[in-house]
């Protein structure tokens, strides 16, 4: 048998999905994590307010962006995000530096999502 071509443009697509939804899933475990995985949680879900949610999905909608996300990339992202929300009024300087130090201490979760192996079909 001869080996099938494979069509690179296509490969490249399945990858960028693969890598959106390694994105997204890793921002859920985040996500979840920061909310449940700890012992301050239910004391953190009381406290959170809006702005800290918008500050969270803004650096995933910009995560979802990049093609080759790694560790400078990602904490460039969270400094950029902190800096537009530094700005705002009702955003406390105090509660934006403990969320941008936050998000950054989570590398490590988010990498792991990036190196597990896609799953192949097998046909």
């Amino acid at each position: 048998m001869t080996p099938k071509k494979t069509d690179s443009k296509k490969d490249n697509s399945h990858m960028a999905l693969g890598v959106g939804i390694a994105t997204t899933v890793a921002a859920a475990a985040l996500s979840a994590y920061f909310l449940y995985g700890t012992k301050q949680g239910a004391k953190k879900r009381a406290q959170i307010k809006g702005w800290t949610l918008k500050m969270k999905g803004e650096v995933l909608d910009r995560l979802e962006k990049v093609k080759d996300v790694n560790e400078v990339v990602y904490t460039e992202i969270v400094d950029a995000v902190a800096k537009g929300f530094s700005s705002m009024k009702n955003v406390d300087t105090q509660e934006l530096a403990v969320l941008t130090a936050t998000l950054k201490k989570y590398w490590s979760t988010i990498q792991k999502e990036f190196k597990k192996p896609s799953k192949k079909s097998k046909k």
